[in-house]
């Protein structure tokens, strides 16, 4: 029995035992089924999430990549916008039509310049003043008296005549003097050989009678039907008509200017605080205010430096610097001019002629040619000018190739 017993207690507690394992492993299942659908669900949000977040890392980087590619075309395209904003395009065609020149700068000589004023005037000796030889009523040639007219030497210009004034006409009363000494200088010659009259007196009759005779000559050398006649002193041409038809005149007074205008004289005026640069001066360029596109040099007019002042004029506070030259281009005296008065020699100066530079606004620009028909605005900074080329401090290195004649037309 006790066997017995203890089988079917063994088999009872094995039972109990299977029994309690098996609810175990279904609550385990139970358990094992319930955490997989929690992780199955964590898994798929955290996938969600994942998906969601590589999208957006791919999105961003792409958009990244866009942005910096559009940003290195933009600054690509900015900086060659940059690149080509001063280059301009100008045909072969178009430089042929304009007559364009260049020049390739290199540095080279260039004279100290000092810019003054001053004024053409006629060369001492060059210019003579025809005056009147007796008082009267003028009588000016029609051919002759106009200014710019050609005149010889002896040529008639005017006559004077006094036979409708009161006090006679000065020829007749000449010649009336002039035989009346003429009668008391023959008595003379008798009565002194006679010892009736003093060598003294004699002497004296015979100076009177001279005087008339001279007076006479003069009178009636150049006396016409019309009166006395005025004289043209020097082959030139009628500067100047200084009297009126009809205007009494008396004797010495001046009637014409006659003028050579082979010689000229050139006087500059230079300003008191430029006083110390005279002694350097050595030649000149100038230009008339009537034509400032023509540029006259001293040398080439066979002119040279004539002196310059010791003092200061006390009215105009200037020292004039003085060239005689020739006037072989028709210059006219009294004429007022710029001159680019040249002094001591510079070095290494790079200089383009004066029709190579523009001005906008203040500010000065050269163009160069960088390409067979592409051209570069470049700007410079000037300093002084001769009149004909122009100093330039910076902006040009040598070797560019600047337009010379044209640049105008490549501006436009």
């Amino acid at each position: 029995k006790t066997e017995f017993h203890r089988e079917r207690i063994r088999k009872s507690t094995n039972y109990i035992q299977f029994s309690y394992s098996t609810q175990n492993c279904n609550h385990i299942a139970h358990s094992v089924r319930i955490n997989l659908h929690i992780h199955i669900k964590i898994y798929k949000e955290m996938k969600a999430k994942v998906f969601f977040l590589l999208a957006t890392a791919v999105l961003f980087a792409t958009t990244s990549c866009k942005h910096t590619h559009s940003e290195d075309e933009h600054g690509a395209e900015e900086h060659e916008s940059h690149k080509h904003e001063n280059e301009i395009i100008f045909t072969q065609a178009q430089s042929k039509a304009c007559g364009l020149k260049t020049e390739t700068v290199k540095p080279s000589t260039f004279s100290e310049i000092l810019h003054v004023s001053g004024q053409i005037m006629p060369a001492p000796g060059d210019e003579a003043t025809v005056t009147a030889t007796s008082d009267g009523i003028v009588n000016l040639n029609a051919n002759l008296a106009v200014p710019g007219a050609t005149v010889s030497k002896g040529s008639m210009i005017a006559t004077v005549s006094a036979k409708n004034l009161a006090s006679g006409d000065p020829v007749t009363k000449a010649r009336i003097t002039y035989e009346t000494a003429k009668k008391e200088f023959e008595r003379a010659e008798k009565l002194v050989k006679d010892k009736i009259i003093s060598d003294k007196e004699y002497e004296l009759l015979r100076s009177q009678y001279e005087e008339a005779l001279t007076n006479y000559k003069a009178q009636s050398n150049n006396h016409t039907s019309s009166g006395i006649g005025v004289q043209s002193p020097l082959s030139g041409f009628i500067k100047n008509i200084l009297v009126a038809e009809g205007d009494y005149v008396s004797t010495g007074q001046a009637i014409a200017t006659v003028s050579q205008n082979r010689r000229l004289v050139l006087r500059a005026d230079v300003p008191e605080k430029e006083a110390s640069k005279r002694h350097d001066i050595a030649d000149a360029n100038f230009i008339l205010s009537s034509d400032s596109k023509r540029i006259y040099n001293v040398k080439a007019l066979n002119g040279r430096l004539v002196s310059y002042g010791k003092n200061i004029d006390a009215q105009s506070f200037f020292i004039p610097v003085t060239f005689e030259i020739d006037n072989t281009e028709d210059l006219i005296p009294g004429a007022y001019a710029d001159i680019y008065l040249t002094g001591r020699q510079l070095t290494d100066v790079i200089s383009l002629p004066k029709e190579a530079i523009t001005e906008e606004q203040g500010l000065y620009f050269v163009y160069l040619q960088i390409g067979k028909e592409v051209f570069k605005k470049q700007e410079v900074t000037i300093g002084s000018t001769d009149g004909k080329r122009t100093e330039i401090l910076s902006g040009l290195k040598a070797g560019d190739k600047a337009v010379v004649s044209g640049a105008y037309q490549v501006k436009l």
